[in-house]
């Protein structure tokens, strides 16, 4: 559960509330074999306990990339690759969660995050301290890449994959720590609701309902894959608009040229 998952976010008068996205909701899919290279990771503080969990995905066999607010305040990262984290025995418990993992890594977010206004460049990442072997990895957009979706529901869309809450309502949430995948409908590459007036260009609109899926708490940090190979992270999953994860989410672009900046000194 991400540290913030209470939170509610007031940016000057525009901004209505935004929640950090922390799964794949009710109309998603199992993912499967389909990504592998997108993991759950657990945020751990100085003396390696597990603070808050979030989603991401491997761009090389060392550099995982995820939302800046995933990764700030955070001394360290543990990081699953398995399909399905709780039927995966490790060490005499299902996969390790929330302490053993697959790998750990050293975090690190984009120079100019703040975390009073996480929306705004929310993109981190986490160098793992060994390399995880894959037979592919996601790729790291062009410059602007967001901008060539089409209108409408052609060529509009984009595969949100996370791990996470599948449901949630005032009494309880449910998520099982499974990887799932939906794809979801562009509703705006500029921004979302007010937000967009004050970081244009940084955030895109997806949308969520139950027949489709959306994201929800344990998403963030997700991969919004584009690209014709589908394998692209046009943007993180990033927000929500309301504490129900119903409705339109919030993606952060990293098709920016800070943001590819900031990833490439990681990745050459």
């Amino acid at each position: 559960m991400h540290k913030r998952l209470l939170i509610l976010l007031v940016v000057a008068l525009v901004m209505a509330l935004a929640l950090p996205a922390l799964a794949i909701t009710r109309g998603g899919t199992p993912d499967g074999s389909d990504h592998p290279y997108v993991g759950l990771m657990v945020a751990d503080d100085a003396g390696g306990n597990p603070m808050w969990r979030c989603s991401g995905a491997l761009i090389s066999p060392t550099v995982y990339v995820t939302a800046g607010h995933c990764t700030y305040g955070a001394s360290g990262a543990t990081i699953w690759f398995e399909e399905d984290v709780d039927a995966t025995p490790n060490f005499g418990t299902p996969a390790g969660y929330p302490f053993t993992g697959t790998v750990d890594g050293t975090p690190f977010t984009h120079p100019d995050y703040v975390d009073a206004a996480f929306f705004l460049y929310d993109v981190g990442v986490v160098v793992l301290d060994d390399p995880v072997i894959l037979d592919s990895y996601a790729s790291l957009p062009d410059l602007g890449a967001i901008d060539e979706l089409g209108k409408g529901r052609k060529n509009n869309t984009i595969t949100a994959v996370g791990y996470g809450l599948q449901k949630i309502n005032p009494v309880f949430v449910q998520g099982d720590r499974v990887r799932l995948q939906a794809d979801l409908m562009v509703v705006n590459t500029d921004g979302v609701a007010g937000i967009g007036s004050i970081n244009p260009g940084q955030s895109i609109a997806v949308s969520g309902d139950a027949k489709h899926g959306g994201t929800c708490f344990g998403d963030s940090g997700g991969p919004q894959l584009i690209g014709e190979d589908g394998h692209t992270i046009g943007a993180v999953t990033s927000f929500g608009l309301n504490g129900n994860c119903a409705g339109i989410g919030g993606g952060y672009r990293i098709d920016q040229q800070d943001d590819l900046d900031f990833l490439h000194s990681f990745v050459p």
